[in-house]
């Protein structure tokens, strides 16, 4: 089929365009469309039955006419040059420069789809990733290889989250090369200059590769852009030995334009007018994070999504739950008490947690200690609950210790400055800083060893 151009075009359905007498037509094939004014653009095969073509096209296929538009099927998939000089290059939501800097020329030229990792390959995700915000790293850590999403709502700061996670995070010891691999899908142009100004202040650019796909921008380019940003991540993991963490926000939009996609096919619609496929297809861009047994570099990603109307059963953050390892949830009430940033602890969870704390990752007194916070902060908000019935005097003295550890969980651990930075012990001393108040008795949940260890000495530290 590879340099047949066709004249037939039939139908311009949306996105969609459907060409007729089209044989041996391959799904996911590149497709070359020729406009009467000469302009071209590019399309990817969709489906192909009994000698129809579906081509999704990339960008707006307004001025597609059925009479003189000229379609050309190259024969070969989407594909992206890769190379070490797209470490600190802007590229917009197609792969093409955004920075005015020069185009990316390479004989490597890697498909988009990738191929999955074989399970019998998977090495397990084992070591800790420190992002330097106390919320993640003490009660939710992140493991190297780990698929950890973030749920936030509309309004909530999830994108200064982002960038503070992407500026801050690094693999401990420094001996490794550490990278970041950031995409912006369906974000206005205010956002993409904030991205872009953050990395460039802090010089965190230097490491980072940034795709930007504005609001503006046709929706069938979302469909590509968290792609584009895990081929490249695979490449520096994989070829590079890197250690990359892929940042992708947010994914409520790709899923839009996959209804979008779905509503002009006309297919029978799913959950809530979703395409039933959506979770295989959320699940192909999922699970090309992970490790590899014999290779060095790792793919460790944090998908960002807004719930739609701050529902964690939608289908979007349903199905992420499914296929990812955890989430860490916002909270719109920490957000009203301008807590920053407003992560829910309680409800937000990181499975491979225990792989990657403990003695030689963090510390020892890790584990028991984030359980005995876990702890603390629960019976403190049931004992908030409880003062605001019968008034804080009425409560018994556990439960005013109690809810003091919560209102200082509060305000010294998850809330922390959008440049601070802290390191895995520091998070931890200011946990043992908070448990102070309770006796030994109380800390049920640590062994008697650290309590001696770490706690007297927290407790002196913050006196």
């Amino acid at each position: 089929m590879s340099g047949v151009a066709f004249k037939t075009l039939s139908k311009v359905a949306g996105p969609l365009i459907f060409v007729e007498g089209v044989e041996n037509a391959a799904y996911g094939e590149m497709v070359e469309i020729k406009l009467v004014n000469g302009e071209r653009r590019q399309g990817q095969v969709l489906d192909t039955r009994q000698g129809l073509a579906v081509v999704q096209v990339f960008g707006q296929t307004l001025g597609l006419t059925t009479s003189g538009t000229s379609t050309k099927f190259l024969g070969e998939t989407a594909k992206l040059a890769v190379s070490d000089e797209m470490l600190g290059r802007v590229f917009d939501g197609l792969g093409n420069p955004k920075d005015n800097g020069p185009k990316i020329v390479s004989k490597q030229k890697v498909d988009l789809v990738g191929s999955g990792i074989n399970p019998y390959s998977r090495e397990e995700p084992s070591e800790f990733i420190q992002t330097g915000m106390s919320n993640i790293d003490g009660m939710n850590t992140l493991v190297r290889g780990q698929k950890l999403p973030i749920f936030s709502g509309a309004g909530l700061p999830h994108n200064l989250l982002a960038a503070q996670i992407a500026r801050q995070a690094k693999v401990l010891g420094g001996s490794e090369s550490f990278s970041v691999v950031f995409a912006a899908i369906g974000i206005t142009s205010e956002e993409a200059n904030f991205f872009v100004k953050q990395f460039e202040e802090s010089g965190a650019l230097g490491r980072t590769v940034l795709f930007l796909n504005l609001s503006s921008d046709p929706s069938m380019e979302r469909i590509l852009t968290p792609r584009l940003a895990l081929t490249t991540a695979e490449f520096l993991a994989y070829e590079r030995d890197m250690h990359v963490l892929v940042i992708i926000t947010d994914m409520t939009n790709y899923c839009e334009a996959l209804r979008e996609i779905s509503a002009a096919r006309e297919e029978v619609p799913g959950r809530r007018g979703y395409p039933g496929y959506m979770y295989t297809d959320l699940a192909s861009l999922y699970e090309r994070a992970g490790k590899i047994k014999g290779r060095h570099g790792s793919v460790t990603q944090i998908p960002i999504l807004t719930m739609p109307a701050d529902d964690i059963t939608h289908p979007i953050p349903d199905l992420t739950g499914y296929i990812t390892e955890g989430q860490i949830v916002m909270s719109r009430d920490l957000h009203r008490a301008d807590i920053h940033p407003p992560v829910d602890v309680l409800t937000s969870l990181s499975r491979l947690m225990n792989q990657g704390i403990g003695k030689g990752n963090t510390r020892e007194d890790h584990r028991g200690l984030a359980d005995q916070l876990y702890a603390a902060y629960a019976q403190g908000k049931d004992a908030r609950s409880l003062a605001a019935i019968v008034g804080e005097e009425a409560l018994s003295d556990l439960d005013k210790k109690s809810l003091k550890v919560a209102n200082n969980f509060e305000r010294k651990f998850v809330n922390q400055g959008m440049d601070e930075n802290r390191s895995i012990e520091q998070t931890l001393d200011i946990g043992w800083e908070l448990l102070s108040d309770l006796s030994e008795s109380e800390m049920n949940r640590i062994k008697p060893e650290f309590i001696a260890k770490y706690g007297k000495r927290a407790t002196k530290g913050g006196t």
